[in-house]
Protein backbone atom coordinates (compact mmCIF):
# COMPACT_ATOMS: atom_id res chain seq x y z
CA UNK A 1 0.00 0.00 0.00
CA UNK A 2 0.98 3.23 -0.49
CA UNK A 3 2.12 5.79 2.12
CA UNK A 4 0.75 7.81 4.41
CA UNK A 5 -1.75 5.33 5.68
CA UNK A 6 -4.06 8.78 6.94
CA UNK A 7 -4.09 9.73 3.69
CA UNK A 8 -4.99 6.14 1.83
CA UNK A 9 -7.00 4.52 4.09
CA UNK A 10 -9.51 7.15 4.06
CA UNK A 11 -9.61 6.68 0.05
CA UNK A 12 -9.72 3.09 0.49
CA UNK A 13 -12.60 2.97 2.76
CA UNK A 14 -14.81 5.21 0.38
CA UNK A 15 -14.03 2.66 -2.76
CA UNK A 16 -14.78 0.07 -0.83
CA UNK A 17 -18.09 1.21 0.08
CA UNK A 18 -20.10 -0.37 -3.22
CA UNK A 19 -22.52 1.62 -5.71
CA UNK A 20 -23.48 0.84 -8.36
CA UNK A 21 -20.26 1.37 -10.48
CA UNK A 22 -21.98 2.62 -13.80
CA UNK A 23 -19.52 4.78 -14.90
CA UNK A 24 -16.69 2.79 -15.04
CA UNK A 25 -19.33 0.01 -17.25
CA UNK A 26 -20.06 3.66 -19.74
CA UNK A 27 -16.17 3.51 -20.05
CA UNK A 28 -15.76 -0.20 -20.98
CA UNK A 29 -19.01 -0.29 -22.50
CA UNK A 30 -18.20 2.68 -24.85
CA UNK A 31 -14.82 1.26 -25.93
CA UNK A 32 -16.66 -2.07 -26.72
CA UNK A 33 -19.26 -0.52 -29.11
CA UNK A 34 -16.26 0.42 -31.23
CA UNK A 35 -14.97 -2.85 -31.15
CA UNK A 36 -12.04 -1.86 -28.81
CA UNK A 37 -11.25 -5.05 -25.88
CA UNK A 38 -11.95 -3.52 -22.39
CA UNK A 39 -8.38 -4.38 -20.99
CA UNK A 40 -7.30 -1.15 -23.42
CA UNK A 41 -9.36 1.26 -20.76
CA UNK A 42 -9.83 -0.77 -16.85
CA UNK A 43 -7.33 2.45 -16.03
CA UNK A 44 -9.69 4.95 -17.88
CA UNK A 45 -12.32 2.91 -16.25
CA UNK A 46 -11.05 3.34 -12.77
CA UNK A 47 -10.63 7.08 -13.01
CA UNK A 48 -13.58 7.66 -13.65
CA UNK A 49 -14.98 5.70 -10.63
CA UNK A 50 -12.03 7.62 -8.55
CA UNK A 51 -13.42 10.58 -10.03
CA UNK A 52 -16.98 9.99 -9.12
CA UNK A 53 -16.21 9.31 -5.18
CA UNK A 54 -14.20 12.72 -5.22
CA UNK A 55 -17.68 14.31 -6.14
CA UNK A 56 -19.23 12.22 -3.35
CA UNK A 57 -16.51 12.88 -0.53
CA UNK A 58 -16.72 16.65 -1.09
CA UNK A 59 -20.86 16.47 -1.96
CA UNK A 60 -21.31 14.96 1.50
CA UNK A 61 -19.39 17.20 3.51
CA UNK A 62 -21.35 20.03 1.84
CA UNK A 63 -24.87 18.68 2.83
CA UNK A 64 -23.62 17.35 6.12
CA UNK A 65 -24.63 13.81 5.04
CA UNK A 66 -24.03 11.21 7.53
CA UNK A 67 -24.94 8.29 5.37
CA UNK A 68 -23.82 7.04 2.14
CA UNK A 69 -24.05 3.55 1.04
CA UNK A 70 -25.71 2.29 3.85
CA UNK A 71 -21.84 3.50 5.81
CA UNK A 72 -20.74 6.00 7.62
CA UNK A 73 -19.50 9.03 5.50
CA UNK A 74 -15.85 9.96 5.07
CA UNK A 75 -16.11 13.20 7.36
CA UNK A 76 -17.87 11.03 10.12
CA UNK A 77 -16.06 8.21 10.18
CA UNK A 78 -12.93 10.35 9.95
CA UNK A 79 -13.02 14.24 10.61
CA UNK A 80 -13.62 16.78 7.90
CA UNK A 81 -10.26 17.98 6.90
CA UNK A 82 -9.38 14.01 6.55
CA UNK A 83 -12.25 13.60 4.11
CA UNK A 84 -11.20 16.78 2.17
CA UNK A 85 -8.08 15.58 1.66
CA UNK A 86 -8.88 12.18 0.95
CA UNK A 87 -11.27 13.45 -1.87
CA UNK A 88 -8.71 15.86 -3.84
CA UNK A 89 -5.76 12.62 -3.47
CA UNK A 90 -9.20 10.50 -5.37
CA UNK A 91 -8.87 13.25 -7.92
CA UNK A 92 -5.29 12.91 -8.49
CA UNK A 93 -5.54 9.24 -8.56
CA UNK A 94 -7.87 9.48 -10.99
CA UNK A 95 -5.69 11.16 -13.50
CA UNK A 96 -3.13 8.80 -12.66
CA UNK A 97 -4.94 6.50 -13.74
CA UNK A 98 -6.12 7.84 -16.83
CA UNK A 99 -2.88 8.16 -18.17
CA UNK A 100 -2.08 4.50 -17.74
CA UNK A 101 -4.36 4.62 -20.54
CA UNK A 102 -3.39 6.87 -22.88
CA UNK A 103 -0.55 6.34 -25.37
CA UNK A 104 0.56 8.72 -27.72
CA UNK A 105 -2.22 10.77 -28.95
CA UNK A 106 -4.27 11.38 -25.66
CA UNK A 107 -4.81 15.07 -25.27
CA UNK A 108 -7.99 14.38 -26.01
CA UNK A 109 -9.70 12.20 -23.47
CA UNK A 110 -7.88 13.68 -20.90
CA UNK A 111 -9.29 17.39 -22.32
CA UNK A 112 -12.69 15.83 -21.57
CA UNK A 113 -11.79 14.49 -18.57
CA UNK A 114 -11.19 17.73 -17.35
CA UNK A 115 -14.28 19.41 -18.97
CA UNK A 116 -15.95 16.85 -17.07
CA UNK A 117 -14.39 17.96 -14.20
CA UNK A 118 -15.27 21.31 -15.04
CA UNK A 119 -18.54 21.10 -16.03
CA UNK A 120 -19.71 18.75 -12.25
CA UNK A 121 -18.27 21.59 -10.36
CA UNK A 122 -20.26 23.83 -12.12
CA UNK A 123 -23.15 21.93 -11.66
CA UNK A 124 -22.78 21.48 -8.11
CA UNK A 125 -22.47 25.16 -7.52
CA UNK A 126 -25.76 25.74 -9.44
CA UNK A 127 -27.09 22.98 -6.97
CA UNK A 128 -25.98 25.15 -4.63
CA UNK A 129 -27.08 28.21 -5.59
CA UNK A 130 -30.56 26.78 -6.04
CA UNK A 131 -30.70 26.37 -1.80
CA UNK A 132 -31.37 29.50 -1.26
CA UNK A 133 -33.12 30.87 -4.29
CA UNK A 134 -36.20 30.85 -4.12
CA UNK A 135 -37.36 31.61 -7.95
CA UNK A 136 -35.53 28.17 -9.93
CA UNK A 137 -37.13 27.44 -13.09
CA UNK A 138 -37.84 23.99 -14.78
CA UNK A 139 -35.18 24.73 -17.73
CA UNK A 140 -32.44 26.21 -15.53
CA UNK A 141 -32.51 22.76 -13.28
CA UNK A 142 -32.42 20.83 -16.42
CA UNK A 143 -29.30 23.17 -16.97
CA UNK A 144 -28.03 22.20 -13.84
CA UNK A 145 -28.66 18.36 -13.78
CA UNK A 146 -26.99 18.26 -17.26
CA UNK A 147 -23.43 19.60 -15.38
CA UNK A 148 -23.83 17.67 -12.37
CA UNK A 149 -25.09 14.60 -13.25
CA UNK A 150 -25.04 13.96 -17.32
CA UNK A 151 -21.66 15.45 -17.82
CA UNK A 152 -20.20 12.83 -16.19
CA UNK A 153 -22.00 9.71 -17.64
CA UNK A 154 -21.21 11.53 -21.02
CA UNK A 155 -17.63 11.95 -20.44
CA UNK A 156 -17.38 7.83 -19.72
CA UNK A 157 -18.62 7.35 -23.03
CA UNK A 158 -16.24 9.82 -24.88
CA UNK A 159 -13.10 8.60 -23.07
CA UNK A 160 -14.60 5.07 -23.81
CA UNK A 161 -15.41 5.69 -27.33
CA UNK A 162 -11.95 7.62 -28.13
CA UNK A 163 -9.31 5.80 -26.29
CA UNK A 164 -10.90 2.64 -27.85
CA UNK A 165 -10.62 4.25 -31.18
CA UNK A 166 -13.59 5.07 -32.29
CA UNK A 167 -14.20 7.08 -35.57
CA UNK A 168 -16.07 10.55 -35.39
CA UNK A 169 -19.57 9.43 -35.79
CA UNK A 170 -19.23 6.99 -33.37
CA UNK A 171 -18.13 9.08 -30.49
CA UNK A 172 -20.54 11.66 -31.06
CA UNK A 173 -23.28 9.06 -31.08
CA UNK A 174 -21.86 7.63 -27.50
CA UNK A 175 -21.79 11.17 -26.02
CA UNK A 176 -24.79 12.07 -27.30
CA UNK A 177 -26.14 8.32 -25.35
CA UNK A 178 -23.97 8.94 -22.15
CA UNK A 179 -25.95 12.68 -22.20
CA UNK A 180 -29.34 11.88 -22.32
CA UNK A 181 -28.75 8.74 -19.80
CA UNK A 182 -27.40 10.86 -17.50
CA UNK A 183 -31.16 13.36 -17.52
CA UNK A 184 -32.81 10.09 -17.20
CA UNK A 185 -30.90 8.84 -14.46
CA UNK A 186 -31.05 12.11 -12.17
CA UNK A 187 -34.93 12.42 -13.03
CA UNK A 188 -35.47 8.97 -11.80
CA UNK A 189 -33.53 9.77 -8.88
CA UNK A 190 -36.19 12.87 -8.13
CA UNK A 191 -39.14 10.27 -8.72
CA UNK A 192 -38.03 7.71 -6.47
CA UNK A 193 -37.29 10.29 -3.52
CA UNK A 194 -41.19 10.25 -3.64
CA UNK A 195 -43.00 7.47 -5.26
CA UNK A 196 -40.55 4.49 -4.73
CA UNK A 197 -41.64 1.99 -2.52
CA UNK A 198 -39.57 2.10 0.87
CA UNK A 199 -38.88 -1.64 0.95
CA UNK A 200 -37.23 -1.81 -2.08
CA UNK A 201 -35.81 1.48 -1.97
CA UNK A 202 -34.15 0.95 0.95
CA UNK A 203 -34.71 4.29 2.77
CA UNK A 204 -37.56 6.43 3.90
CA UNK A 205 -39.15 8.45 1.29
CA UNK A 206 -39.61 12.00 0.96
CA UNK A 207 -36.18 13.41 1.89
CA UNK A 208 -35.72 16.03 -0.81
CA UNK A 209 -39.18 17.32 0.48
CA UNK A 210 -38.00 17.25 4.03
CA UNK A 211 -35.07 19.10 2.33
CA UNK A 212 -36.68 21.67 0.06
CA UNK A 213 -34.82 20.36 -2.67
CA UNK A 214 -35.42 22.02 -6.03
CA UNK A 215 -36.20 18.81 -8.13
CA UNK A 216 -38.16 17.99 -11.58
CA UNK A 217 -41.17 16.88 -9.37
CA UNK A 218 -41.34 20.38 -7.54
CA UNK A 219 -40.71 22.41 -10.09
CA UNK A 220 -43.09 21.30 -12.43
CA UNK A 221 -45.45 20.64 -9.72
CA UNK A 222 -44.91 24.86 -8.91
CA UNK A 223 -45.44 25.01 -12.85
CA UNK A 224 -48.95 23.84 -12.98
CA UNK A 225 -50.56 24.21 -9.45
CA UNK A 226 -53.07 26.49 -9.16
CA UNK A 227 -54.91 28.64 -5.91
CA UNK A 228 -53.97 26.73 -2.72
CA UNK A 229 -52.02 24.16 -4.27
CA UNK A 230 -49.73 26.43 -5.53
CA UNK A 231 -49.58 27.83 -1.77
CA UNK A 232 -48.66 24.31 -0.79
CA UNK A 233 -46.14 23.64 -3.06
CA UNK A 234 -44.35 27.39 -2.69
CA UNK A 235 -44.55 26.73 0.92
CA UNK A 236 -42.01 24.11 0.30
CA UNK A 237 -39.66 26.39 -1.14
CA UNK A 238 -40.36 29.43 1.36
CA UNK A 239 -40.22 27.26 4.38
CA UNK A 240 -37.05 25.79 3.48
CA UNK A 241 -38.65 21.70 3.33
CA UNK A 242 -41.72 20.59 4.95
CA UNK A 243 -41.85 18.12 8.15
CA UNK A 244 -42.02 14.77 7.89
CA UNK A 245 -45.65 14.05 8.97
CA UNK A 246 -46.53 15.91 5.82
CA UNK A 247 -44.83 13.66 3.42
CA UNK A 248 -48.17 11.78 2.35
CA UNK A 249 -50.13 14.77 1.84
CA UNK A 250 -47.03 16.31 -0.81
CA UNK A 251 -47.19 12.42 -2.26
CA UNK A 252 -50.98 12.68 -2.69
CA UNK A 253 -50.71 16.08 -4.34
CA UNK A 254 -48.15 15.42 -6.93
CA UNK A 255 -50.29 12.70 -8.14
CA UNK A 256 -53.19 15.07 -8.11
CA UNK A 257 -51.40 17.37 -10.33
CA UNK A 258 -50.28 14.67 -12.42
CA UNK A 259 -46.09 15.44 -11.85
CA UNK A 260 -45.70 11.58 -10.95
CA UNK A 261 -46.66 10.48 -14.46
CA UNK A 262 -44.59 13.71 -16.04
CA UNK A 263 -41.20 12.84 -14.43
CA UNK A 264 -41.91 9.16 -15.20
CA UNK A 265 -42.50 10.30 -18.88
CA UNK A 266 -39.23 12.59 -18.82
CA UNK A 267 -37.43 9.59 -17.81
CA UNK A 268 -38.60 7.78 -21.21
CA UNK A 269 -38.24 10.54 -23.21
CA UNK A 270 -34.91 11.06 -22.03
CA UNK A 271 -33.68 7.13 -22.08
CA UNK A 272 -35.71 6.94 -25.85
CA UNK A 273 -33.20 9.74 -26.73
CA UNK A 274 -30.57 7.71 -25.46
CA UNK A 275 -31.26 4.51 -26.77
CA UNK A 276 -31.83 6.24 -30.21
CA UNK A 277 -28.30 7.06 -30.45
CA UNK A 278 -26.87 3.47 -30.69
CA UNK A 279 -28.77 2.86 -34.09
CA UNK A 280 -25.61 3.04 -35.87
CA UNK A 281 -23.12 0.64 -33.38
CA UNK A 282 -22.42 -1.78 -35.64
CA UNK A 283 -21.15 -4.31 -32.27
CA UNK A 284 -24.32 -5.88 -31.62
CA UNK A 285 -22.77 -7.51 -28.08
CA UNK A 286 -22.18 -4.09 -26.63
CA UNK A 287 -25.02 -2.35 -28.21
CA UNK A 288 -26.93 -4.85 -26.36
CA UNK A 289 -25.29 -4.63 -22.91
CA UNK A 290 -25.57 -0.58 -23.43
CA UNK A 291 -29.57 -0.87 -24.25
CA UNK A 292 -29.43 -3.38 -20.55
CA UNK A 293 -27.91 -0.88 -18.81
CA UNK A 294 -29.93 1.90 -19.85
CA UNK A 295 -33.58 -0.15 -19.23
CA UNK A 296 -32.15 -1.01 -15.53
CA UNK A 297 -30.95 2.29 -14.80
CA UNK A 298 -34.20 3.99 -15.54
CA UNK A 299 -36.14 1.21 -14.28
CA UNK A 300 -34.99 0.65 -11.09
CA UNK A 301 -36.82 0.78 -7.74
CA UNK A 302 -33.77 2.36 -5.88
Amino acid sequence: GRIPKSLYEPCDYIIKSGGKRLRPFLVILSANAVNAKSITVLNAAVAVELFHNFTLVHDDIMDNADKRRGRETLHIKYDVNTAILAGDNLMALAYESLLKDCKSNCKSPVEDFTKGLVEVCEGQSLDKDFEIRKNVTLDEYLIMISKKTAALAETCCSIGAKLGGGNKNEIASLKRFGKHLGLAFQIQDDLLDIAADEVEFGKAIGGDLIEGKKTFLLLKALEKAKGNDKKLIQNVIDKNGIKKNEIAKYKNLYFDLGVIDDASDEVKKYTTLALKQLKNITNKKAKLALEWLAHSLTDRKK
